[in-house]
């Protein structure tokens, strides 16, 4: 597939570029810091800008069969850009008639366990919580075929090579899920499109 990677250097961008690029997608990366790309060569495109930029967003999307989505704020304090960048992807597509759309969120946004830490969770990180919650209306509202998912805690450690994928909530955990097992449960969506329209859990197995 003809992939466009919104986030392609951050931690878990880089493994969703070589895992894409290991199962032969043509993968175009769009980041800010073009100099962290570990193999630009290997890429169709790279595309620099900042993902709020309507003009470099549509640049990313143009030819694409496909988009996944891992942007998150640089610091934990923020700013967080991820509604405002989503709803420029979003009508970047919209416009050029690329429907295919995976996005990450934290699972932590609707998670009821563990029964005490969860709404201490939610309010500890509030203002991200309130960010991605504002990107998931706003794609739920668009006309593509977009796929929410709601990822755990993640870790740099090596992958496992499974994961659990379902659309109802946990009945335990999540357990924190490796950073490559992320971008392999991504490309797994973004290929099948059997969760179109819907919000899919995944955590480690």
């Amino acid at each position: 597939m003809r992939i466009t990677v919104f986030g392609a250097t951050g931690r878990t961008g880089r493994h969703l570029l070589a895992e894409g690029l290991r199962r032969g997608h043509q993968l175009t990366a769009f980041t800010r810091r073009p100099d962290a790309l570990a193999d630009p060569a290997a890429l169709a495109g790279v595309v620099v800008g900042d993902a709020r930029d309507p003009a470099a967003v549509r640049k990313a999307v143009d030819g694409a069969e496909a988009v996944i989505s891992v942007i998150g704020a640089e610091r934990r304090k923020g700013p967080y850009p991820v509604a405002e960048a989503t709803a420029a992807i979003a009508e970047a597509m919209a416009d050029l008639g690329v429907r295919r759309l995976v996005v990450t969120s934290p699972y932590g946004l609707v998670a009821d366990r563990p029964r005490l830490l969860a709404p201490l969770l939610r309010r500890w990180l509030a203002a991200p919580f309130a960010d991605a919650s504002a990107m998931e209306r706003a794609i739920a509202a668009s006309d593509l075929d977009w796929t929410v998912v709601r990822l755990p805690l993640l870790t740099n450690r090596p992958a496992r090579g499974r994961f659990r994928t379902s659309g109802e909530l946990f009945a335990s955990g999540p357990y924190p899920l490796a950073r490559a097992d992320a971008a392999a449960a991504l490309l797994d969506v973004a290929e099948a499109g059997t969760f179109a329209r819907t919000a899919v859990n995944v955590a480690a197995a």
